[in-house]
């Protein structure tokens, strides 16, 4: 049987919250701009979100930045949003370390260029030994596809004989899934009014809280995410259990 990690910290607190960072393209065109504006305005969301959540206790931060379905898009988009994902890490990352901010990227890397393949390992390398806060950016990255190459390497591992199919386990499987070395998310948000967590850390937000709300992503302010606090702190969260008090006639 699975064992789930409850946070060890204040349960009104969430350690970990991973966030889908929708309704750029609605914001700009909203106010008569490219689809570029509305990316580079919700990039500048990013560093006063990761200063308010670390002044809230949350310990990990998960962004979904582009998916693995995302290389669909317009190539004009698509080649816009590289260069503000290189321009990002060129302006941030040294602020970002001195921080204290620990910088990780899950995802798969091949298709990017060299130099900015480069610029992501600099960031991480950099950072590396940073504990106060982990901003983890999610690039080329796909739930499915993350639980199939966990699976390859298990195969992998069986075919070696280093392992028997018997073995598997959720905890074994758990091991070789992106993120497997910190808490699982405690809360996901997902901005801009869409309902669904599209392909984005399916096996890691078994159990994590949903918060929907439809302020658009470059919007999404202290309110905001004080609204996702209040509303996470209020929830009951038993993974799959159940006090024993709700056996009483008289718990509500």
């Amino acid at each position: 049987m699975a064992v789930v990690t409850r946070p060890a910290a204040s349960p009104s607190i969430p350690r970990h919250v991973a966030i889908i960072m929708d309704g750029n393209n609605r914001w700009a065109k909203r106010q008569g701009l490219k689809s570029s504006s509305g990316h580079r305005a919700g990039v500048e969301v990013i560093r006063p979100l990761l200063k308010l959540t670390r002044e809230r206790g949350v310990e990990v931060v998960t962004l979904f930045a582009f998916s693995s379905e995302n290389w669909q898009r317009p190539s004009l988009e698509v080649q816009a949003l590289m260069r503000l994902f290189s321009s990002y890490l060129d302006s941030e990352t040294k602020q970002l370390h001195a921080d204290g901010v620990r910088m990780r990227f899950i995802g798969e890397r091949g298709q990017f260029s060299a130099s900015l393949r480069k610029q992501m390992d600099y960031s991480e390398q950099l950072t590396r030994f940073n504990r106060d806060t982990q901003l983890v950016i999610a690039v080329d990255y796909g739930g499915q596809g993350d639980i199939v190459n966990a699976a390859k390497v298990l195969a992998e591992r069986v075919k070696a004989g280093e392992i028997e199919p018997a073995d598997f386990s959720v905890e074994l499987f758990d091991q070789h899934m992106s993120l497997s070395d910190v808490p699982k998310p405690d809360l996901c948000i997902r901005t801009a009014g869409e309902q669904r967590i599209s392909n984005f850390l399916l096996w890691q937000l078994a159990y994590s809280e949903l918060y929907f709300t439809d302020c658009f992503w470059p919007d999404f302010d202290d309110v905001e995410l004080d609204r996702a606090l209040q509303a996470y702190a209020q929830r009951d969260r038993r993974f799959g259990g159940r006090d024993n008090d709700n056996d009483s006639p008289t718990a509500e």
